[in-house]
């Protein structure tokens, strides 16, 4: 029983159908899909709400068997989560006009979230929270602390 390879996947949480999605890439590797399916949802169930896109490491083994690590959903969808936004910006140019306004406080939420990830337990909040910000500016949303009067 030796690793064979890693695969990435981006699974709806509590979702998972076996389908063309995740059959091209488990297929391959002899890993019996909707074996996958009911152990990912099992799990993730748990852990998000239904439908909430979440990235999948699954590590194939060499008897066919495997280990998989459900690691938080994408930033972009958090912010657009955060603030209300059905998708994403037409056009990149936040700086003339924004695509939406964003809290400090929500910032540092997404990125407590991000940090909880696996691969990020040695990344300072401060680091992920700036990583969000980066996120956050390229889809054209902007920082902006919550008015007192609103």
């Amino acid at each position: 029983m030796s690793f064979v390879r890693a695969v990435k996947l981006r699974v709806p949480a509590g979702a998972a159908k076996p389908g063309p999605a995740i059959g091209q890439a488990l297929g391959p590797l002899g890993i019996n899909m909707a074996q996958f399916c009911k152990d990912f949802n099992e799990k993730s169930d748990t852990m998000y709400e239904r439908d909430t896109p979440v990235s999948v490491e699954l590590n194939a083994l060499s008897d066919r068997t495997y280990t998989f690590d459900i690691r938080s959903p994408p930033t972009s969808w958090l912010i657009k989560q955060s603030i209300g936004m059905d998708k994403g910006p037409g056009s990149p140019n936040a700086g003339k006009m924004p695509s939406g306004h964003i809290t400090p406080e929500a910032v540092y939420e997404i990125a407590r979230i991000k940090q909880k990830d696996s691969h990020r337990w040695h990344i300072p909040l401060e680091g992920v929270a700036r990583s969000v910000l980066g996120t956050a500016k390229s889809m054209g949303v902007v920082v902006k602390a919550a008015d007192p009067e609103e």
